[in-house]
């Protein structure tokens, strides 16, 4: 009897990821470190000084975190409800927090009371900020107003009610003292100059605004709402430079790196993409395991810090560099050691002993063996090989066909399996490495099923995704093949004019030789 020989998967060439300066740099960091909070994690801000510890808001809560400690050196309860948007000023040594009760909170790093309590929004202040000056602070909250607070007097210096939804993001000018700007739910971003009694500048933003940017320099804006990330020309009276829609859910914030060189964008669907701010395309993206409302990057971008919805911080840490001058490597074997004997070839007088190697067969190829071909092909169609190797899938269905035992592998079967089926090829025959197969797949199966058509809602459905699927493709190579024709045509142009020039210039030299004779 012939020993079995196993199902051939066709293997198809795959395109290789393109390794990038980007790539390695991002990717320089260790493994996350997963602190667990109390809540959802709402905002994280680094502090501008040096040991860079970084502030989280989370809950009723403000944790102050070492760059290295897994706990917290020093937390700030006192609130009666959730907090929000804890902040440091530029010297590190003041925070400034909002609170769902509608009061501003000032607190210094070396005590835990409040130095300072703000009193006047009606309803929540999610947003807090300093001005660069350091004396000022600005404020927006659930009451759709924005404002601006003294701190040695602890009073209110301006209040501004123009946005008509809740403000939800803000951050202030680093060039000029007098500048912050606000987001909001009302699609708008704001500008406001604290001499004027008015905003000087109003941006629409087209989504509801969840977070806001201003570069270093004071001259662009980052507006993030919805699934778009805008930038704005403030310079220019807020024209728009660029939309990027990169994410497919709601981008919840947005950071610079140390260099402002790249732009990260934290959303919903649990990615962080990575901006070059002079291209501005994805030049690196970050998954993670739930949904993102907060990101920060430690001034010397050693940490990048991620909240999460489900309360979890994830930390991260740059690898440190290898220094090469001072590690001395292990000399290693030369390569000659490991290729001796390999070419040598047994004398006459040579025993020679061969170990026979024993082949383990896959699930599937025990399952064809022993002629069992409708198990062989549910063993195919389990998730792991259905989802990420559907080569195999298809190449055990093209063994049962040479076979000739497909027809029955596919017959007698159930509403669910009959659904795996056509989710299968549905998805799958409108690539071409697998369109000759599954095109006879399909076929069989509505010969099969063709008397059950209309018993089962579920069924039916897959049936139309299939018809779908194919009158799609068959669209697409029509318009496909009138392109070619066009090309066809202006390929044979070309070439056209290409010979009746050669043919005019050899005509050409032809009758220059003859004159030059004659003239002889």
């Amino acid at each position: 009897m012939a020993t079995y020989k196993p199902v051939v998967v066709q293997a198809f060439p795959k395109l290789g990821e393109r390794i990038t300066q980007d790539t390695l740099y991002w990717r320089g960091y260790k493994t996350p470190v997963q602190i667990k909070e109390f809540g959802a994690v709402t905002k994280i801000d680094f502090s501008p000084v040096s040991p860079y510890n970084y502030a989280v808001t989370a809950s009723s809560r403000i944790h102050i975190y070492g760059r290295y400690s897994q706990e917290p050196i020093k937390t700030f309860s006192r609130f009666k409800d959730a907090a929000y948007c804890a902040t440091y000023r530029d010297d590190g040594n003041l925070l400034v927090a909002g609170s769902e009760e509608g009061s501003i909170r000032l607190f210094d790093l070396s005590g835990r009371a409040p130095l300072r309590q703000f009193d006047g929004p009606t309803k929540a202040v999610h947003v807090v900020g300093f001005l660069s000056d350091k004396y000022r602070i600005f404020s927006g909250g659930d009451d759709y107003s924005s404002n601006l607070w003294d701190i040695p007097s602890g009073t209110e210096i301006v209040s501004y009610n123009e946005h008509t939804d809740y403000v939800r993001c803000g951050c202030a000018s680093k060039v000029n003292a007098d500048v912050f700007i606000t987001g909001s739910y009302d699609h708008t971003v704001k500008l406001f100059d604290a001499r004027t009694k008015s905003s000087v500048m109003t941006i629409e933003h087209g989504q509801p605004v969840e977070s806001v940017l201003l570069f270093p320099s004071g001259g662009l804006l980052v507006s993030a709402g919805g699934r778009y990330v805008k930038v704005w020309d403030v310079l220019k009276g807020g024209q728009l430079l660029v939309s990027l829609k990169n994410h497919h859910k709601t981008v919840t914030c947005l950071c610079l790196n140390s260099s402002g060189q790249r732009l990260l964008s934290g959303s919903l669907d649990r990615h962080v993409k990575v901006y070059s701010t002079t291209s501005y395309k994805v030049v690196h993206s970050f998954n993670y395991a739930t949904s993102i409302l907060s990101l920060a990057l430690s001034p010397e971008d050693e940490t990048i810090v991620v909240g999460m919805t489900n309360g979890v911080l994830n930390v991260k840490h740059r690898k440190p560099e290898e220094r090469k001058e001072n590690s001395q490597k292990k000399r290693q074997p030369a390569y000659r050691t490991y290729v001796k004997g390999r070419t040598y070839m047994p004398k006459q007088e040579d025993f020679c002993v061969s170990k026979p190697v024993k082949h383990v067969l896959r699930k599937y190829d025990k399952l064809l063996k022993s002629f069992q071909s409708s198990k062989a092909l549910d063993a195919v169609l389990e998730p792991p090989i259905r989802l990420y190797t559907p080569e195999v899938t298809v190449a055990v269905m093209q063994e049962l066909h040479r076979r000739g035992t497909l027809r029955s592998a596919l017959a007698g079967r159930d509403e669910k399996q009959i659904n795996l089926l056509l989710t299968f090829v549905a998805r799958r025959v409108i690539e071409p490495r697998f369109t000759p197969v599954l095109v006879t797949v399909a076929d069989m199966i509505t010969d099969i099923y063709q008397p059950v058509v209309g018993q089962s809602a579920i069924v039916d459905r897959q049936f139309l995704r299939l018809q779908e699927a194919i009158g799609k493709e068959i669209d697409y190579q029509e318009e496909l093949l009138e392109v070619l024709g066009m090309m066809d045509t202006l390929f044979a142009t070309f070439t056209k004019k290409t010979d009746t020039y050669l043919e005019e210039k050899k005509s050409n030299g032809l009758t220059e030789t003859i004159e030059t004779n004659t003239n002889n």
